[in-house]
């Protein structure tokens, strides 16, 4: 195998971790030696040992001399484990291949520094786009502060995403609904706003065939309307509620002590506000799943970081139908944001695609 081969491998165990180790990144390692693997890790969750740890004792005393291909650099600091980079330079390893940097300032870059001093040979960028692709989310959140944001909507081939009575009950496939339980098992929270709660009275839960995380439910309500059938009520997943300054907290908060509220300092809330706050909390990443007010708000702003649009098969016509993207337009086609096509998917009948802001050239 190739030295690319080999990263491509430890990377290939840590997309298989995304989702479970927030607000950890997903981290793979391979240790290699005589063209032989010896060791295969994964960081697996927060809290536990990483990548290398495990990789190093699968290694165990043949690790002296071999080469260690790591997806993140290692760790130089005590955090609730010991620092990687000491684990490698115990261990007389001969060379780490490290696929990208890590932003976090407890890290950033004194991890490589370390290993150096300490006479190992450091290699660092082989397979760098995979690798800054695997923890976008993470990175985001470390040098924003803000949760990275994901845009989810299910709408018609001519873009309606309900019809006029509010009705959208099922636009899509139940593939294309089993594609978004996959998200959600990934995602740190997911958000929604109270008509959506009012109207499709929805779980918000992961359903998957074999399980799967649930997200935080996030509801957006400013003056508190929330009904006592509401599913989102439920203790099947952690619940919090951001709502105004004018909103009656006291009687809630007696009724739901289960439900974490935050009371904004406006009457009125401001998506900035509620990302601020999110990431006050390490929320690192958030699924939005809301309707055209809530999408419109984050559109607005230009408050997000990706669109998963599934288009179905199916024509609902008329003005009044629901567009997928509230809130007003802007008068000129010039000021429309622009945006990326990454993938477009088949799912089932229907059609996902994936799409970034487009990054404005330097």
């Amino acid at each position: 195998m190739t030295k690319e081969e080999y990263m491509n491998l430890a990377l290939s165990v840590a997309e298989a971790t995304i989702g479970q180790t927030s607000p950890n990144p997903s981290v793979g390692s391979v240790v290699v030696k005589n063209g032989k693997i010896i060791g295969i890790g994964s960081h697996l969750e927060p809290g536990k040992e990483h990548a290398e740890v495990h990789a190093l004792k699968q290694a165990g005393i043949n690790a002296e001399g071999a080469e260690i291909y790591v997806t993140l650099e290692p760790c130089s600091h005590h955090g609730k484990t010991p620092p990687c980079a000491d684990l490698i330079i115990e261990h007389k390893l001969k060379k780490v291949y490290v696929a990208c940097l890590d932003p976090n300032p407890a890290v950033a870059g004194r991890g490589i520094e370390k290993l150096r001093q300490a006479g190992i040979e450091v290699e660092v960028g082989l397979q760098e786009t995979r690798a800054e692709e695997l923890n976008r989310k993470f990175f985001h959140f470390i040098q924003s502060k803000r949760p990275y944001v994901t845009l989810k909507a299910a709408m018609t081939l001519d873009g309606k995403t309900a019809t006029s009575t509010g009705d959208s009950q099922w636009i899509t496939s139940s593939a294309a609904r089993l594609d978004v339980h996959k998200q959600r098992d990934i995602h740190d929270a997911i958000l929604v706003g109270i008509n959506t709660v009012l109207l499709d009275n929805p779980q918000l839960t992961t359903r998957l065939p074999q399980g799967g995380k649930n997200p935080i439910r996030i509801i957006l309500d400013t003056h508190l309307r929330i009904t006592r059938n509401s599913n989102v009520l439920s203790n099947e997943a952690p619940t919090w509620i951001v709502c105004g300054s004018k909103a009656d907290i006291d009687t809630f908060s007696v009724e739901y002590p289960n439900i974490r509220l935050f009371q904004l300092t406006t009457e009125n809330i401001k998506i900035e506000d509620v990302l601020n706050l999110l990431g006050e909390q390490n929320i690192q990443s958030l699924y939005v799943e809301g309707g055209s007010t809530i999408q419109g708000a984050f559109v607005a702003k230009g408050l997000f970081n990706e669109c998963h649009w599934y288009i179905a098969p199916k024509l609902l016509g008329g003005k009044n139908a629901l567009t997928t993207v509230g809130g007003e337009s802007p008068h000129w086609m010039k000021d429309a944001i622009n945006l990326e096509i990454e993938k477009i998917e088949n799912i089932g009948p229907d059609i996902k695609i994936t799409a970034r802001p487009k990054k404005e050239e330097e």
